[in-house]
């Protein structure tokens, strides 16, 4: 069986396309699977890494006011499906999975004109474009909360699976993530970040309470800039002069994540849709920061939905400075049995068996 995912921009598009995979290669040995992104974006760099051939097309998106750059946006929609077109005739895949991003468009759709199997799976609460498009003519649309099946009209088409996410984030050994994450035990490890590219707002406000938190012995923090962000985030405390002592952390990028929200007590983020999976699925206390930059204002949806069961604290980022985090940290650091009942609600919350789902589903769909 020959098998074609394609998703990509951020890592929430991405992560679901591997965890897919990994599904798929972990329980059939004659499969065969095939990545298709873009050169550009982050799944050229972490598709490879998780082992699955890549290839590219040419797309980009298309600009929601009026702009000249939508010309050259169309121009590289017909050089992409011929190269979708291309990859298809070449690889002969007998399903396609799109998890989102423009890049999904041409590839899922030009399968489906083919007659080939597809399918589609949104990660967030209000589904985007491209899978609103593509949802009128895939076979099958998984979906990860109850309250997406509202935004498609094709509800014969839909399954509830969840979000997948990598096998590593499942039975986390807690103590153990924090032996080799070198943390104290009894200190409160917080992680914090804002996605996988970084976000500028989060970031300055966490390098603001490095100063405050600076050589805490009882508080550790992990905090990720993005990599686009991380000599500017360094190059602020150098001009503030302060030295890092040991329970500070401050991080481009991490490979690792499993083992460092394992070891953490505290996350506070963006509310992405697969951050949200990991988070629930390693089952830890959050304080989530909705990105307010995002179609249809989904992150927040998606946060409301902790919020509501008592996983999490919503904190709006035009609420977000250093003074209202730091007491928000500090309640929670003050009681340790609201820290747990929110680690126990968080848990309560994952669908573990997502993968497993979306694999029972392509099995029918491709017996």
């Amino acid at each position: 069986m020959k098998v074609l995912l394609t998703g990509g921009g951020t890592g929430g598009h991405i992560y679901p396309a591997i965890a897919i995979g990994e599904e798929l290669r972990n329980n059939y040995n004659d499969i065969e699977i095939l990545f298709v992104g873009t050169q550009k974006g982050l799944e050229s760099e972490l598709v490879p890494k998780a082992g699955f051939d890549f290839k590219t097309i040419t797309v980009s998106s298309f600009k929601r006011k009026l702009s000249f750059d939508n010309i050259t946006t169309l121009k590289n929609l017909f050089i992409g499906l011929n190269e979708a077109k291309r990859i298809i005739k070449e690889f002969k895949p007998d399903l396609v999975v799109g998890t989102g991003g423009y890049v999904c468009g041409p590839m899922v759709l030009m399968a489906a004109l083919k007659n080939i199997k597809t399918v589609i799976h949104e990660q967030n609460v209000v589904p985007g474009v491209t899978n609103k498009i593509l949802s009128r003519f895939v076979d099958k649309i998984f979906v990860s909360y109850e309250a997406s099946k509202n935004h498609f009209p094709n509800q014969n088409k839909i399954v509830l699976t969840g979000n997948p996410v990598r096998g590593e984030f499942s039975n986390i050994n807690t103590l153990e993530c924090k032996r080799k994450m070198k943390v104290k035990e009894d200190s409160l490890t917080i992680l914090s970040f804002g996605g996988s590219r970084g976000a500028e707002k989060i970031n300055k406000t966490m390098i603001e309470l490095v100063k405050t938190f600076n050589d805490i012995k009882d508080i550790t923090l992990i905090h990720i800039t993005g990599k686009s962000h991380y000599e500017h985030a360094i190059d602020s405390l150098r001009k503030s002069d302060i030295k890092l002592s040991s329970n500070i952390r401050i991080l481009p990028y991490v490979h690792n994540m499993p083992t460092v929200m394992g070891a953490s007590d505290l996350v506070i983020s963006r509310a992405g849709a697969i951050t949200l999976a990991e988070i629930t699925t390693v089952g830890i206390p959050s304080i989530l920061v909705p990105s307010p930059n995002v179609v249809n204002n989904h992150q927040e949806y998606n946060a409301r939905v902790l919020e509501k069961h008592g996983a999490a604290i919503v904190l709006l980022e035009k609420d977000l400075n250093s003074k209202n985090l730091l007491e928000l940290i500090l309640k929670l650091k003050n009681d340790k049995s609201k820290l747990r009942q929110m680690a126990n609600s968080s848990l309560e919350l994952t669908m573990k068996m997502a993968a497993d789902n979306i694999l029972k589903s392509i099995m029918s769909l491709c017996p």
